[in-house]
């Protein structure tokens, strides 16, 4: 657990051993989403350090006693960063965790290397998604009760309730109700419309095109408005693509991590 001028925050870090041969890693979840459901990033991207955390309110966090907005949850990532002496990063988010590394990027440009933006769109002004799936969004039993979100994941989703869903159903932890509240209020009114041409690092923009919540639209206007994107379409993936396709995932996004920078430009 991390002190943050008063914002208890528990966090997660995934040292390499020896000299780390790549760029540190930020990574931000997406809405409700705990700190466990992120166990796999350390098979995906073995030879970096990654930092993430929950937000206040999520997992083992303390909700805070006010709402807060992106800018704020991004500064909080940056003092993190400060203090493991992460100069420079590469960041990735999903979903909710999308707008807020967009958010990142663009307040600490200077120390953002790459992004990636999985599953996730340009805020307020994104095409919404199916509204069975919105429904089941908001229905706590997909915290609560596991079978109620093994019956329902490929509505909730658009993946298959395979044996990669089981485990992220095991993992999941219910977020404080305010906690939840406040990552939909910070949400709300945000939209990265107004900065997003300033956000120039090299950007992998990955979608699903069975994405139920984020459809495949809201990937294609954020590669047409950040100034060196590219687009990669997972065909037959779902919202949690990261999870039920996670070797495929990881062999994309580590290659474009790879790439030299004049390459990727």
């Amino acid at each position: 657990m991390q002190d943050l001028d008063g914002v208890m925050l528990r966090t997660a870090y995934w040292p390499v051993s020896g000299a780390a041969r790549e760029l540190p890693l930020v990574f931000f979840n997406g809405i409700g989403a705990n700190l466990e459901l992120t166990l796999g990033l350390g098979d995906m991207f073995p030879d970096r350090e990654i930092l993430t955390f929950d937000v206040p309110g999520v997992g083992l966090s303390p909700v805070t006693q006010w709402p807060y907005r992106h800018w704020m949850a991004a500064r909080w990532a940056r003092k993190l960063a400060d203090r493991l002496g992460f100069e420079s990063v590469d960041v990735m988010g999903v979903s909710w965790g999308g707008a807020l590394a967009q958010q990142f990027a663009f307040q600490y440009r200077n120390r953002v290397n790459k992004l990636i933006l999985c599953a996730t769109s340009s805020g307020m002004t994104m095409i919404p998604g199916q509204p069975a799936s919105l429904s089941k969004m908001v229905d706590t039993r997909r915290y609560t009760d596991p079978e109620y979100m093994r019956e329902n994941f490929a509505t909730l989703y658009g993946d298959m309730a395979d044996p990669s869903a089981d485990n992220h159903i095991g993992n999941l932890l219910p977020p404080d109700p305010k906690g939840y509240l406040y990552q939909l209020l910070a949400f709300a009114g945000w939209s990265s419309l107004p900065f997003i041409r300033f956000v120039k690092m090299p950007t992998l923009v990955m979608m699903g095109d069975k994405d139920s919540i984020v459809p495949l639209v809201n990937g294609q206007i954020l590669t047409w408005a950040l100034p060196d994107a590219r687009l990669h379409v997972v065909e037959g993936g779902g919202h949690l693509f990261l999870v039920t396709r996670a070797a495929e995932t990881a062999g994309v996004i580590n290659d474009f991590l790879k790439e030299p920078l004049a390459k990727a430009a």
